[in-house]
């Protein structure tokens, strides 16, 4: 299948679009979601559907940034994530989801942005030398890796996003896109608008084992989770360690089921639990219970839409075929005011 594109929108949508300011995110794809970035990321995304005029994208091509070697599950992981998005709550109609690589136009724009990056902006970026010492199982000396600060903004600027999402782990990313777009306008002109980190608050969301939840500990709650898994799995996890019997008084604040408990029930709910537990008068086995009863409850109208998307998955695709016509739009007018403006413009 080749790159699509797909007839120009109407004026007047197109206007309405543009009234509001502009957000990029993107996730790179890798399949089924968890409740942790369900908490992190994706329900603030569904937040800003009415907000803003949002951009979601699948990151496929940062992917290959450590895991270049096996590209077999790419398109099963980017779906699987896409359903994921809209099972959460994303919209089509209210929100342009996309496949990076269908949008060729990123990969010129990151071309050019490579050429007034300077080299040592890239090697200090916070989290080169963190991964590279502390990721041993994948090869990440190669360019790719260097540069994906870069690549991540081309892929902000293609859309002239005024905010970006991000927890304050990421700040600094966007920063050096500012950097970036500041030496780039400094050579060429005023083309893109200095993008604006948009801070989300990230609960700690602790796996069942208690260290953070990770695909890589094999620890998480998935949104696609039945009920009888996510009882199987709250049964599993880590409550007060200094409680050894139930008559002993307990810790909530030092137990991992009480404070995700917390997260997904009222402070009145919570603070009754937390009391109960202090007394003695409520066991382990009861907050564990009560989680779960309210993750299931908390999770099902995701549940009731992912059954949905999972019975009709060319749907999913059409819609990621359709974004990304609408993505590829946007970037054919972006790209053509850069090669102006780089006197590239051949036509």
């Amino acid at each position: 299948m080749g790159y699509p594109l797909a007839e120009e929108e109407p004026y007047q949508k197109q206007n309405i679009k543009m009234a509001k300011k502009r957000i990029v995110s993107g996730m790179r794809p890798t399949g089924k979601l968890h409740l942790g970035n369900y908490e992190g990321a994706l329900k603030n995304w569904v937040r800003k559907q009415d907000q803003y005029d949002c951009f979601f994208f699948v990151a496929d091509w940062h992917a290959l940034t450590s895991d270049y070697a096996d590209t077999a599950r790419f398109r099963e992981n980017s779906l699987a994530m896409v359903t994921d998005w809209l099972a959460a709550g994303l919209d089509p109609e209210r929100a342009t989801i996309f496949i990076q690589s269908l949008v060729p136009e990123h990969a010129e724009l990151h071309v050019y942005f490579s050429a007034v990056t300077p080299l040592g902006w890239l090697e200090r970026v916070p989290t080169y030398k963190e991964q590279r010492e502390n990721i041993t199982d994948k090869d990440l000396g190669n360019y790719a890796f260097l540069g994906y600060p870069v690549l991540q903004a081309a892929d902000i600027c293609m859309y002239k996003a005024d905010y970006v999402p991000v927890g304050l782990d990421q700040v600094a990313h966007v920063e050096l896109t500012r950097e970036i777009v500041r030496r780039f306008n400094n050579f060429y002109g005023d083309i893109f608008p200095e993008p604006e980190s948009l801070l989300t608050e990230t609960p700690k969301l602790t796996g069942t084992d208690g260290r953070k939840m990770s695909k890589s500990y094999n620890n998480t709650i998935e949104l696609a989770d039945t009920p009888e898994m996510l009882q199987a799995k709250v049964r599993q996890m880590i409550t007060d360690r200094t409680r050894v019997r139930r008559s002993d008084p307990g810790h909530p604040e030092a137990c991992d089921v009480c404070q995700m408990h917390r997260l997904f029930v009222s402070k009145e709910v919570a603070d009754q639990y937390d009391a109960d537990c202090r007394e003695a008068r409520g066991g382990c086995v009861d907050r564990k219970k009560a989680l779960a009863d309210s993750l299931i409850t908390y999770l099902a109208p995701v549940t009731e839409r992912l059954n949905y998307y999972r019975a009709h998955p060319d749907e999913v695709h059409d819609i990621v075929i359709t974004g990304s016509k609408r993505a590829r739009e946007e970037a054919g007018r972006t790209m053509a005011d850069v090669r102006r403006a780089m006197n590239l413009s051949w036509v």
